[in-house]
């Protein structure tokens, strides 16, 4: 099949969020910080965190089936399954490997990408090129993050901001009109460090030093990360929407990453955007990296802010420094959304681990498993 001049549309869509909150009341008996605090500088509520029996490559594989019974397509209709994450099961094999076997896919390729928040941005443009060129009709790009397992509960700074989820989608042929117009992707390298894991890598293996040193939790230098953040978010719409043939005024909804309320505010102010026509749901679910742009997709569909004919810009920004936009025109119908709620987690089946888990909870976090239990 020849793949010249194919059009490339989302035909699915999918999210999963594990049933665990954490509170910023929660956080306030945890760490020096109070709900009037974090909510002022992040926008942030609560957030989820994955239980003991969840995992990156579980909660993908839940969105990731959801997402394909939203397309009308079975599992084995899927070509090449995309998984963007930092929080992968394993360094090997893959998270994607892993989904693949969950959702009962025989003959799909399967791989990750490092992005950080824009993996799945990064994931949607290939899944793009592989669909265009004809090297793939169904392709499942799936954002999805366990970032309570690398986050420091005693540093204020990051462990507001964090959450655990997946979102999914499914890229499919058409050569009706529309679907995706225009792609950007930019790495600025000179921010690489502004986030960042600094042990548990080739450069810094595990020792009994990093981990005294927290080296495994992440780290972020906050403020030179927001101005990154405003500017690059910005001129990567922008330069998505040029190559798409619009402008701002035709834009219906702007999805960009969750990270934080005052960033997304901050990149509607520097595109003299409305707020009205941005998504947000960081409140809810905090910032769920790779997870954080399909996950709102899906909720914006779901809940009625996207129609048939809507104009939608796609945007994220995350470590390395990695920005990604998608401009698009959703041909999809939202009353597929449906579709979803008969797939719930045991319907997939993650293959079990050679060894067992160590600490699958948060040693920080454990008192919330009780709670939840009623303990």
């Amino acid at each position: 099949m020849t793949g010249s001049g194919r059009g490339v549309h989302v035909t699915g869509w999918g999210s999963y969020v594990p049933s665990q909150v954490l509170t910023n009341a929660d956080l306030e008996t945890m760490v020096e910080t109070s709900d009037e605090w974090i909510v002022s500088r992040t926008g942030i509520c609560e957030r989820r965190i994955a239980g003991p029996g969840e995992t990156t490559a579980s909660m993908a594989a839940v969105a990731g089936l959801r997402a394909i019974a939203v397309a009308g397509l079975k599992p084995d209709d899927i070509d090449l399954i995309l998984v963007g994450t930092l929080t992968p099961d394993y360094p090997m094999p893959s998270t994607a490997a892993l989904v693949k076997d969950a959702i009962g896919n025989k003959r799909a390729a399967a791989m990750d990408l490092a992005a950080a928040c824009s993996g799945f941005v990064y994931g949607y443009a290939t899944a793009h090129a592989y669909i265009a060129s004809g090297m793939a009709t169904n392709v499942l790009v799936i954002g999805a993050e366990t970032l309570s397992r690398c986050t420091d509960f005693t540093d204020r700074g990051t462990c507001i901001l964090f959450g655990d989820a997946a979102g999914a989608a499914v890229l499919s042929a058409s050569d009706e009109p529309g679907g995706t117009l225009g792609i950007e992707l930019t790495t600025e390298p000179a921010g690489a460090y502004y986030i960042w894991l600094p042990a548990g890598g080739a450069a810094r293996p595990a020792t009994n030093a990093t981990l005294a040193a927290g080296e495994h939790y992440m780290k972020m230098k906050g403020s030179e990360t927001f101005r990154m953040a405003v500017r690059t978010l910005g001129s990567t719409s922008l330069k998505a929407l040029e190559k798409a043939g619009l402008g701002l005024p035709d834009v219906d909804l702007v999805i960009p990453h969750q990270a934080n309320v005052r960033i997304i505010e901050g990149l509607a102010r520097s595109l003299d955007f409305p707020m009205e026509r941005v998504f947000v749901n960081v409140d809810h679910y905090g910032n769920t990296s790779a997870a954080s742009v399909p996950l709102a997709l899906a909720e914006a569909v779901g809940s009625g802010r996207v129609k048939q004919g809507d104009r939608l810009l796609l945007v994220a920004f995350g470590a390395g420094l990695t920005s990604g936009a998608i401009a698009l025109q959703w041909t999809a119908d939202p009353a597929l959304s449906a579709r979803a709620e008969s797939i719930g987690p045991g319907d997939v089946s993650v293959l079990p681990g050679y060894l067992e888990p160590v600490n699958p909870f948060p040693p920080a976090l454990e008192w919330l498993l009780k709670r939840s239990a009623g303990g």
